[in-house]
This record gives structure tokens, sequence and C-alpha cells, in this order.
């Protein structure tokens, strides 16, 4: 079955405004040989008289009032469709989806966000809590835009993998503790431990830590939710390696920080598909990209 063009609408629609054939086709800026050639093939797919000429004036029968009433409809929603694609295709409105881990989406995301709130508020940013394989994953798949990643990551064909951010890890240990200055494998393998689960980045970081010592050490409790770990450790529960990035608050009164020695650092990485960026994520990338340290 042939489908109805809406160029040929659009003509029709533009006689009944207009009440003549010479009327349509001069705003139209078509021939009115094509003008009466659009009536004819939409006469003919409807197998119905569309108009009718009264005292040199063009009316729509019953037929062509019901059409012309889908027809506008149907020209508006296209029109519609075609600026909210412009709008996207500018970057003015548009969707982000972003994948990312606790530790990231509760101290680093905010601030980007908040700055996308005042720059680009029609973009629609979703954030899913993922583990990195799980962001790489998705955005081989095409169901993510953006990912951020712990370092190193292995190539992914069709990825674009970059470094974005290189945090200190610290030592987070009860403030009613008695701890140096700089906190040793040897020191903190004696202590009571919260550490990341093993699924993540950072614990197999913090684990090679502690056996470059000689130490192997195993954990009271382990989490993959870094604020719900500094809560344990201000309540005394025990100690916690975690990454410090500089632009969060300091920790709760009741938890000290301390530098390691040997210094650790988590590595973070900003991925994305490789080729054509959508405007919309590219303003999320630009934000991104300012939070950046090396």
């Amino acid at each position: 079955m042939r489908e109805i063009s809406l160029d040929r609408l659009r003509t029709l629609v533009a006689i009944v405004d207009r009440g003549s054939f010479a009327d349509a086709a001069r705003a139209l800026h078509l021939a009115p040989p094509t003008v009466s050639l659009h009536i004819a093939e939409l006469e003919e797919r409807i197998g119905a008289p569309l108009l009718s000429r009264k005292r040199g004036h063009v009316r729509p029968s019953a037929t062509g009032e019901l059409l012309v009433e889908r027809a506008r409809r149907l020209l508006d929603d296209a029109e519609q469709a075609l600026d909210d694609v412009h709008r996207q295709v500018q970057g003015l409105v548009g969707r982000c989806r972003l994948g990312a881990s606790t530790g990231a989406i509760a101290h680093l995301l905010p601030q980007a966000l908040d700055v996308l709130r005042q720059h680009h508020p029609a973009i629609d940013i979703q954030i899913a809590v993922l583990t990195s394989h799980e962001t790489l994953t998705r955005l081989a798949d095409g169901t993510l835009d953006i990912g951020l990643v712990a370092l190193p990551q292995p190539p992914v064909a069709g990825l674009v993998i970059k470094p974005w951010r290189r945090d200190p890890v610290m030592a987070f240990v009860p403030a009613h503790w008695r701890s140096p200055a700089r906190i040793t494998p040897e020191w903190l393998a004696a202590q009571p431990l919260i550490l990341n689960d093993a699924t993540t980045r950072l614990s197999r970081l913090t684990t090679e830590w502690f056996a470059t010592a000689g130490h192997h050490p195993a954990p009271r409790i382990q989490l993959n939710y870094n604020d719900a770990i500094k809560s344990l450790v201000a309540a005394g529960y025990g100690a916690a390696l975690l990454p410090h990035e500089a632009t969060t608050p300091s920790p709760d009164k009741r938890i000290v920080m301390r530098p390691l020695r040997p210094a650790l650092w988590r590595r973070l990485g900003i991925a994305h598909r490789a080729g054509h960026v959508e405007r919309s994520t590219q303003h999320v990338l630009d934000a991104l990209w300012d939070l950046r340290v090396a």
C-alpha cells in the first residue's frame, strides 16, 4: 500500500486555508499543475473527492475536512520532530547516558552536574552505578554514552579511553586512635580494616600495596560504598584506604586522613565511543574534563 506524502497533505491544507489552487501554489512556491497533481494523487489514494468548487471558492468535502484535520496534526508533529532533532544536533537539548562507580557519583559528578545545570539545563543526564567492566561493556553495545572507569584498562575496539584524574589514596583512621603521620602497610595491617570489596579496582590496588610489603590482612568487612565505609571509620569500627578528591569536603571530625608510605594513587579515565560525538554528549564531556587532575 502506497503511503501518503506529507507534501501532498501540505498542499491540501494550503488550498483549504487559502480557498484556491492558485493561492496555494503561490504560498508553497509550486507550479499550479503540481498543486493539481498533488490533489489528484491524494484523491486516487483515498478513493473519494476531497475538494469542491462553489462560486469560485474551493471548499473541502466531508472526507476532505476529516483528512485536513488529521493532516494538520501530522504536519505539526513532523515540524515539532524536526525542531526537536535540530535542537539536539545543536546541543540545546538531548540526553546523555553515563556510567560510573559510587565514589565518582558521590564526589565528582555533582560538580559537573552543577555546571551543566547552569549552562545546559535541557540536557537530560541519566546515571547508572556500574563497575568499570560493566561500563565498558555497555559503552561498546551502545547503551551508554560516557563512562568513568578505573585505569588501567585494556584497549576496547570502538572505544576511546583517556586518563582523567589521579587522586591520592589515603588512610582514613578513627581520630581517637594513635596513628603515625604516614601510614605504612606494616602498621595498617595490624589494625582492624574496612576495605572495598574484591570486585573493585581499588581493592586490587590496596591488596597489591599490602602484598608488596609482604602483608595479606583480612578485613573485618568489605563494602562497595565509600560513604558507608567512612561512617564505619567514624564509629571506630576500623581503618580504611580510600581515594581523596582534592575538591571534596574534609571528612567527619571523628576521622583523620593520613598519607601513605609508599604513596598510592587511584587513576580514573573517561571513556566514550570513537567517531561522531553528539553535541549534548560533548557538553557533558567538556564539564567532566574541567575536573581533570593530572
